[in-house]
């Protein structure tokens, strides 16, 4: 944990439950803090890689601590809480996030680096990238963490005129208690992850909580393009802070129209222009940044340069091959149907990889765009459930069974049937078959790249 002093939290007892990419980050940074820190993980994997941590299974004995960081995918109501969530809850522990303590650990040194939370269901990774871009380009002293990429305690202590863009999941908002953020983002809700949330209200809540404790200094973006976004604004009409509504292709304060992102002012910039961001989607992922920007201090034109230099993220809509004219493009980062569609949408004729561990509806709401497809290839889990759905749309599909039969048959509909493109963008979450969207996206492009040396990889 580079920068905070090493006294910050002397005294402080935390116990850490979950030793992976977030909670092993935030044993360390604690403990570099001055904390005392007892961590535990229900995996020997996971304790394996504790260190020297002191380990203890918080099931039994004394939760004598100040808060308990719980790793986000573990539960701490719904569907289940983890029993040892229960246990704290019972003994009136707090549960927090590493965001949360990442922000009391920079007030706590005294400084007033700007903090902005950016969610939504779809395009928050994209957003969060994109703003940070765009402020490190500026020369604005920019970090970018959470959600994606290093976790909120693994990232540097930034002094006043510092700014954290914090991708917030809706695991992480749940276990808020006093950051604020000066700027947030609500990008859009599709139904996702329902069973720890309750049902789409509860799902709606937890993401409202990213305007939580903001004031009239501060800035809440929403889209607008789906209904429980709409009546997210008008709530925020009636909170304190600034609003702003941002769209891909509908009228808003920062919109985008015949191709070119705007506000009231005039022309931001032509879209065409941003190679890495194709699509309705990503232009409102560039409003909500604009606006964002501009709220931050950076000039329109900065701020427009930012957006068109931005190099894209791995694993969302990454060109990773292109052998005998069938580019092979990288979605792994859809986990869910409505992200899917966002790529399916910018591809007139495709072969489509899909499959995983589906999420509530399936591919269902994807029938719109299956005309664009020339074959599909089916992995996974839920496989015969969405081989139900091509079916009956009359879609032409094999089931495969795994990624590794999927590429080298995808290859050879795209030869066949004369189509451009090769998509992986499965509409699932990976861990059926992978460690994480991440380890399918970086197989999906060893695979792709392999073709073109015989096929091995």
């Amino acid at each position: 944990m580079s920068g905070f002093p090493p006294t910050l939290f002397a005294g402080k007892r935390f116990a850490v439950v979950g030793l992976g990419a977030n909670g092993l980050p935030a044993a360390n940074a604690l403990r570099a803090m001055g904390a005392t820190v007892e961590a535990w993980d229900d995996s020997e994997t996971g304790r394996a890689a504790a260190g020297d941590h002191v380990l203890r299974d918080f099931r039994e004995g004394p939760l004598n601590f100040d808060a308990m960081v719980l790793s986000p995918g573990i539960p701490h109501r719904l569907p289940k809480p983890h029993p040892i969530a229960a246990r704290a809850i019972a003994m009136g522990l707090p549960i927090v996030s590493d965001a949360e303590l990442l922000f009391q650990a920079v007030r706590a040194a005294g400084s007033r680096a700007r903090f902005v939370g950016i969610t939504g269901t779809n395009g928050k990774s994209t957003t969060t990238a994109l703003l940070a871009h765009v402020l490190n380009q500026a020369g604005y002293n920019a970090e970018a963490g959470g959600n994606l990429g290093p976790a909120a305690l693994s990232l540097p202590f930034l002094p006043d005129n510092g700014i954290y863009v914090l991708e917030m999941s809706s695991y992480m908002l749940e276990r808020l208690r006093t950051i604020r953020f000066d700027a947030a983002a609500m990008l859009n809700l599709s139904a996702d992850h329902i069973d720890r949330h309750g049902d789409m209200d509860g799902y709606a809540l937890a993401k409202r909580s990213v305007f939580d404790r903001q004031t009239r200094a501060d800035l809440a973006v929403i889209g607008i393009e789906d209904a429980g976004s709409r009546a997210m604004a008008a709530w925020l009409d009636t909170m304190p802070a600034r609003t702003i509504r941002v769209a891909g292709d509908a009228a808003a304060d920062v919109w985008c129209q015949e191709g070119i992102l705007r506000d009231a002012a005039g022309p931001i910039l032509r879209m065409a222009e941003t190679a890495a961001l194709p699509g309705a989607h990503n232009a409102q992922n560039a409003a909500a940044c604009f606006a964002i920007a501009s709220f931050l201090g950076l000039d329109r034109e900065a701020i427009a340069r930012g957006i068109a230099s931005y190099p894209g993220l791995p694993h969302r809509q990454e060109k990773v091959a292109t052998i005998d004219g069938v580019t092979f493009i990288n979605d792994s980062k859809a986990t869910n149907a409505d992200s899917a569609e966002r790529a399916l949408m910018c591809h007139d004729r495709l072969i489509w990889i899909a499959g995983g561990m589906g999420k509530e509806g399936g591919i269902v709401p994807l029938a719109p765009y299956f005309p664009r497809i020339a074959h599909a290839l089916l992995i996974g889990r839920d496989a015969p459930i969405f081989a139900a759905t091509l079916r009956e749309h009359g879609v032409s599909f094999d089931s495969v069974e795994t990624l590794d039969a999927a590429v080298p048959a995808a290859f050879a509909a795209a030869k066949r049937t004369h189509t451009p493109v090769v998509l992986l963008s499965p509409a699932t979450a990976s861990w059926d078959q992978f460690k994480s969207y991440e380890h399918r996206g970086v197989r999906f492009g060893e695979l792709a790249r392999a073709l073109a040396n015989g096929g091995a990889a």
